[in-house]
């Protein structure tokens, strides 16, 4: 009720169009029939049954028009719910992503004030030219065409539309308090966690009503593809750039869409579905930087085929580990073994033993024989039938990991229409088994070596005052110790060999990796020797540990 002690009118007034736009998708009774409504008896309006014309369509196709009906900040709403098939059910993300971000044009006078509010000067005194009509238009901003008046640059204004922030601000508001109401009231919509739903929607729509964001995401991508020349990321004029004004390199070329259908010679498809493909795995498997929307509209294909990502508003941003243990799964589902595919769940945390049931490894064992070796056109469907699998043993999945999963699927539907003959399956993995392999590496063994002696230093600086502070109890009568001290020589005996066992193995990894002096059938025998008698000392310490521990 916290929120009604504190809003407006406006908001009580929202709250009633909320209400009616439920009744005329025929939502109505989710209220009327629960303790809720009842809080509200004045929202009440039995002349909106009149207006219920849709009763007979399904219930996805209910909910996307309820969100259309309510606006831009319901729209985007949707739209992050279409990438959340774990949360909501396939049919019903299926239905969401028909939602369209298309809203009516903001007239100019509006814009101009926004900008030069913004940047502090006339728009005169900033852009030798500006195109009134925008070139696009979405729930948050308009874009425009307009020349800079200080070096003659082309370029493409972002402008946020006036009140918008406010406008999604005070939704949010509104739709946590009702998701907290529903959640508590509501039976049926128990299932969805629509306060988790409704808190990770507002982290994303601050992210995205902020475009300071968008113009560091854009700088971030710009940096990770400095070295590749067929991907080109627009240039940001940060002089320009403030929270609610962005300008950016006008790009010039053709949406993805519009290649796909072209019939003429004017593009090479085939070159431009391996260069999309590798640019998103990139993304993901080397940068943990990626587009979170790779859609045929956000992706512009330049002369010479070369691949130009636009609208970087939302990306999904991966850690080391995750990446790495991503490669390591996507090998397992390659090579099709349900055991170890699931071990690696666990190990990612992406389910729990106690999910790792008969019936799901039956599942993945079902989705192994069906998909094992096909080739990109089935990937689509491995990734919708994966996520199917989740929502039937009720395991909610990393929002990244839907992301990646959403991500693939567009980037494997592009590429089938530009080349049905495309393995994008080939293509992904071999960048896992370069990650996998990069893990192995030296360069990373020395890192990963590194980090543990920091961690032992810092562990260390704080012994000698914990065994002062320790002693000094001990001898004022405040601990009570008793040892009992049972083959203490062949203890330190196994643990000087176990080190020698390891600096064995971390010298034979560089001696294979370093691919220097004599070696047998292309490896080096410094490294082989190293294993073999590393592996001598390990059996050794096997066997004392049998004769010592006969039970």
């Amino acid at each position: 009720m916290k929120i009604i002690n504190k809003s407006t009118n406006s908001d009580i007034q929202r709250i009633n169009q909320i209400y009616k736009v439920l009744k005329k998708n025929d939502f109505g009774y989710l209220i009327e029939e629960n303790t809720f409504f009842k809080t509200f008896p004045f929202l009440r309006n039995k002349k909106i049954n009149e207006e219920s014309t849709i009763i007979n369509n399904k219930i996805p196709v209910r909910i996307r028009n309820v969100l259309e009906d309510l606006g831009p900040a319901y729209i985007k709403l949707g739209q992050m719910l279409s990438t959340r098939p774990d949360l909501v059910g396939i049919d019903i993300s299926k239905e969401l992503e028909k939602l369209r971000d298309d809203t009516a044009i903001i007239d100019f006078d509006e814009i101009r004030k926004v900008i030069e509010t913004e940047l502090g000067d006339d728009l005169e005194n900033i852009y030798e030219d500006f195109d009134e009509i925008p070139i696009g238009s979405a729930s948050i901003g308009q874009v425009h065409a307009a020349v800079l008046k200080e070096n003659g640059e082309k370029v493409a204004v972002k402008v946020q539309k006036p009140d918008i922030e406010e406008t999604i601000k005070t939704d949010i508001r509104i739709m946590k308090f009702l998701a907290q109401q529903s959640d508590k009231y509501l039976n049926q919509t128990k299932i969805y966690n629509l306060p988790t739903i409704v808190n990770e929607f507002e982290k994303s729509m601050l992210k995205e009503i902020n475009y300071h964001e968008e113009s560091r995401n854009i700088e971030i991508m710009a940096y990770n593809f400095k070295s590749i020349p067929y991907v080109h990321i627009p240039e940001i004029y940060n002089d320009y750039c403030t929270r609610k004004v962005l300008t950016m390199e006008f790009i010039e070329g053709d949406d993805l869409s519009k290649v796909i259908e072209d019939e003429t010679d004017k593009y090479d498809k085939k070159l431009i579905a391996k260069r999309g493909t590798n640019s998103f795995f990139k993304q993901i498997m080397i940068d943990g930087f990626f587009h979170a929307d790779p859609h045929p509209a956000n992706i512009i294909v330049q002369e010479n085929n070369k691949i130009c990502y636009i609208d970087l508003g939302m990306m999904g941003i991966l850690s080391e580990g995750f990446k790495e243990n991503l490669a390591e799964l996507i090998m397992l589902l390659i090579n099709g073994n349900a055991d170890n595919i699931l071990n690696q769940l666990i190990y990612m945390d992406i389910i729990t033993p106690a999910q790792n049931t008969p019936e799901l490894k039956e599942d993945i064992d079902d989705l192994m024989k069906k998909y094992y070796g096909n080739k990109l056109k089935n990937i689509n469907g491995s990734i919708e039938d994966l996520l199917n699998t989740m929502i039937k043993h009720n395991i909610t999945l990393p929002r990244e990991f839907v992301m990646i999963g959403r991500g693939l699927a567009l980037i494997e539907e592009s590429g089938r229409k530009l080349n049905p003959e495309f393995d994008t399956a080939k293509e992904l993995k071999r960048l896992s088994k370069k990650i996998v392999t990069h893990k192995l590496s030296p360069e990373r063994l020395i890192k990963v070596g590194f980090n543990h002696i920091l961690e032992l230093g810092h562990l260390t600086k704080g012994l000698p005052t914990t065994v002062n502070n320790t002693l000094s109890k001990l001898e004022d009568g405040e601990i009570t110790l008793k040892i009992k001290v049972e083959g203490i020589n062949e203890i330190s005996k196994h643990l000087t060999t176990a080190i020698i066992i390891a600096a064995l193995i971390v010298g034979s990894s560089l001696a294979l990796f370093a691919d220097k002096g004599p070696a047998f059938i292309d490896i080096p025998l410094l490294g082989l020797f190293g294993y073999i008698i590393s592996f001598a000392l390990g059996m050794y310490l096997v066997v004392q540990y049998i004769m010592y521990n006969p039970d």
